[in-house]
């Protein structure tokens, strides 16, 4: 069965190119092995560039954007199929329900929003699907810290790691959804 890979990313271009590159490379994973992007539809910051290497290498592409975003112009429109929601929650709600796993490539507001709310969902054993912070240059490192210090005043059990990885580069971030298997985590609550 082909797997459907959802990332979630910044759509600034005025980020460094070493996102790009990694967005870039992340696209050609995905594409190489056969599987598809679901994404918030943008054509702009790595949102833009992780879709154009996904299509570059013969992937699949599906944008998801809300109708707000979409009458700026900057959707992707070359997207193999281009979905215009009523509004933010609507978009999240059809790029989980389409995902096979999750990435959350370096990002603002908005990435840091929907990656902890597919963490929630799996913390709340809503789904098994594999969460992956990818770590370019060191981004997620401040999380992964605010993370333990949640484990270290008890306000998340410390089996909550094993809800997600922290890839170094896109081949690590494909090898752990290859070879994932869902983990066996207690209930949240203490």
């Amino acid at each position: 069965m082909r797997k459907t890979i959802c990332v979630f990313c910044s759509s600034s271009n005025a980020v460094n190119e070493v996102y790009f590159e990694a967005a870039r490379e992340l696209g050609k994973a995905i594409a190489q092995r056969g599987w598809g992007l679901v994404y918030g539809g943008s054509d702009v910051g790595l949102m833009g560039a992780v879709a154009r290497a996904v299509h570059l290498h013969r992937g699949t592409v599906v944008g998801v954007i809300p109708q707000t975003i979409h009458a700026r112009g900057i959707a992707y429109e070359t997207a193999d199929e281009l979905l215009v929601t009523r509004d933010l929650r609507e978009r999240k709600a059809e790029m989980e329900r389409r995902a096979d796993a999750f990435i959350a490539m370096p990002g603002g507001f908005g990435t840091l929003e929907e990656i902890v709310e597919v963490l929630t969902l799996k913390q709340l054993q809503l789904h098994l699907k594999p969460i992956i912070f990818l770590n370019i240059n060191g981004f997620y490192d401040p999380l992964v810290t605010l993370f333990e210090h949640y484990y270290e005043q008890r306000f998340a059990k410390a089996d909550s790691r094993h809800l997600y990885y922290v890839a170094s580069d896109a081949v690590d971030a494909a090898q752990y959804i290859e070879t994932y298997q869902p983990p066996v985590v207690e209930s949240k609550w203490l």
